[in-house]
């Protein structure tokens, strides 16, 4: 198991290999933002990967191309929908203002 911390509040999950990033968020706060159900068309789920990004599969094309159209993505942007947990790692990844729970 791989442990993701949630920043800004310190709180900590646990996520298996293979589970997306988002899957172990909704298991913790079902109410975590996710208007496309996982499928890259939305960039709700728009996190930043701190620390931990070799734990985490590569972006692929399709993310990507979804990552371009929102405001104030940088290098340590990812969809939470599309970013696999690869078990290599601990990770820390930080919450946008706006997502609720964390």
């Amino acid at each position: 198991m791989t442990t993701i911390t949630i920043m800004p509040s310190g709180k900590t999950i646990e996520a298996a290999e293979g589970m997306s990033i988002l899957a172990a968020l909704l298991e913790n706060d079902p109410e975590f933002p996710h208007k496309c159900n996982g499928n890259a068309k939305c960039g709700s789920c728009h996190i930043f990967v701190q620390e931990g990004r070799k734990g985490v599969s590569r972006v692929t094309r399709e993310e990507n191309e979804k990552l371009d159209t929102i405001v104030g993505v940088g290098s340590k942007s990812r969809l939470a929908c599309q970013a696999t947990v690869l078990g290599t790692e601990d990770i820390r990844i930080e919450i946008l203002g706006f997502a609720s729970g964390f």
